[in-house]
């Protein structure tokens, strides 16, 4: 009996070089089985109505862009049948695509899930929406969704490393709150993340060392504000050394639950998509609710 693969495609992703490779990445999949039935996006949430909509008419769904359009996929496979999913990166930073290893070469990651196995991945859920990787605020973290697609598909990963530069004169902390399971953190925050990958945007990196991306558990890092020259020295050294955990000012501690009481006026960013904060929104980790083959 056949298997029956739903390919989804984000044409505009990275540098466009998608398009360009559907012949090569049909015969990859074809070679291990699958019947291959292919749909290229459009606008911002087709992925995601398609995942969902169709994802139980098939064996399994891959996702062919960047971090957003592998998001989607996700998301809306959460709110349908749950299929196992692939992944073929081709963004302009792939965060999550690096995280576990795959490879950034087109031909290479279609034939990893032709050949694959199935690997189980944590995922979120920010007050319902799905999240892959991260769901972050503060400082730089506009700059996933503000940069246009066009800066994008020029300038790769340095579009955002120069939207993130302009945005340092405009960057105020924000106070928040926040329950994570059971303990309190408030303060007045640069930044902060709700984790499961070891690269947030190319700007903050952990060891593999330290994440588990299927042990139920986030890693959540909250720093605050430096008030000098000193402080904000303590805070790039604790980053560069990976001693989050020494520097007291920056919580870092993993968890499966978090409130979020007083959110952030800037909105949130979810693997890199705008999503609009609100007091009271609970992030959860979805254990192994990724079921990813590679």
């Amino acid at each position: 009996m056949s298997k029956r693969l739903l390919l989804i495609i984000n044409p505009v992703s990275g540098m466009r070089l998608a398009p360009l490779y559907i012949q090569k990445i049909c015969a990859a999949l074809s070679d291990g089985g699958w019947d291959v039935f292919t749909m290229l996006t459009e606008k911002r949430g087709d992925a995601a109505g398609w995942a969902e909509k169709y994802g139980a008419e098939f064996d399994l769904v891959v996702a062919c862009g960047g971090d957003g359009t592998f998001n989607e996929v996700v998301s809306g496979n959460l709110c349908g049948k749950n299929r196992p999913l692939g992944y073929i990166p081709c963004g302009s930073t792939n965060d999550f695509a690096a995280s576990i290893g795959l490879s950034s070469d087109i031909g290479t990651a279609a034939k990893a899930i032709a050949g694959g196995s199935v690997h189980m991945i944590d995922a979120g859920s920010f007050g319902g929406r799905g999240f892959t990787y991260v769901a972050s605020f503060g400082a730089f973290t506009k700059a996933s969704y503000a940069t246009s697609q066009g800066a994008k598909n020029v300038l790769g990963h340095l579009a955002y490393i120069l939207q993130g530069g302009l945005e340092i004169k405009n960057i105020r902390p924000e106070y928040v709150s926040v329950i994570a399971d059971g303990v309190v953190h408030e303060g007045d925050y640069l930044f902060g993340a709700i984790s499961n990958s070891t690269s947030l945007g190319g700007v903050l990196s952990l060891s593999p060392e330290l994440v588990d991306m299927n042990d139920g558990k986030f890693e959540v890092i909250l720093i605050k504000t430096p008030e000098s020259a000193v402080h904000l020295a303590r805070i790039v050294h604790a980053i560069t050394t990976q001693q989050l955990d020494e520097c007291e000012l920056i919580d870092f501690f993993p968890a499966s639950h978090i409130t979020i009481n007083k959110n952030p006026p800037g909105g949130w960013s979810l693997d890199g998509e705008f999503e609009q904060g609100k007091d009271g929104v609970d992030v959860e980790n979805l254990h192994s609710a990724i079921k990813l083959v590679f």
